[in-house]
């Protein structure tokens, strides 16, 4: 199994490790040609405009969508959540509007109002999961696809749409690895079909 990680900008090296020490070969994507070679793609945190631009200028945007489309798996933190989103508010980068949510950018505030919390995430089982937010958005609406695994004041902040999974918050600076670990399950899962 071939998890990449879209390495044009945000969290590359913290999402690989966590992948790789769990076994799973991570490579970078950063061409067409690299997305072509994975099962999978995790969108990191960072900034989602930079991000959207660099998708759009090397037609990573369309590749993802049509692999997304046709069942691959995605998984996107932060900036990622705001790609995947079908709409975004607070400055709308190119989007790949895959994930029937609606997401308010930076919506926890700014970079000093990062803050780390503890969540229940029944689908995880217990204990609760070590959350690290950092200029998070705020996911403002969720279409009837979606199933939302984990809330902070009654806003999504985990959620899943048959292979698409988005949070808000950054687990691969938690030192938690069962996010990741969910993931891996959803890619299996698709393998098997």
């Amino acid at each position: 199994m071939k998890i990449g990680v879209l390495a044009l900008q945000g969290d590359v090296r913290e999402h690989r490790k966590v992948l790789q020490d769990l076994g799973v070969e991570a490579p970078e994507v950063r061409t067409t040609a690299d997305l072509a070679g994975v099962d999978a793609l995790i969108i990191p945190g960072g900034e989602s405009t930079t991000m959207g631009k660099l998708m759009v200028e090397g037609g990573l945007d369309r590749a993802i969508r049509e692999r997304a489309e046709r069942g691959m798996p995605v998984y996107g933190t932060c900036a990622g959540m705001i790609l995947l989103a079908r709409a975004a508010g607070g400055g709308e980068p190119p989007l790949l509007r895959l994930m029937d949510i609606e997401v308010q950018r930076n919506a926890y505030g700014r970079q000093v109002d990062s803050f780390e919390t503890d969540l229940d995430v029944p689908a995880l089982g217990p204990p609760a999961l070590h959350a690290v937010f950092i200029r998070a958005p705020v996911v403002e609406r969720v279409g009837r696809d979606v199933d939302v695994l984990a809330s902070l004041e009654s806003r999504p902040v985990l959620a899943r749409q048959g292979a698409l999974l988005v949070s808000s918050f950054h687990p691969e600076l938690s030192g938690d690895a069962r996010v990741h670990r969910y993931f891996l399950e959803l890619v299996r899962q698709r393998q098997e079909f």
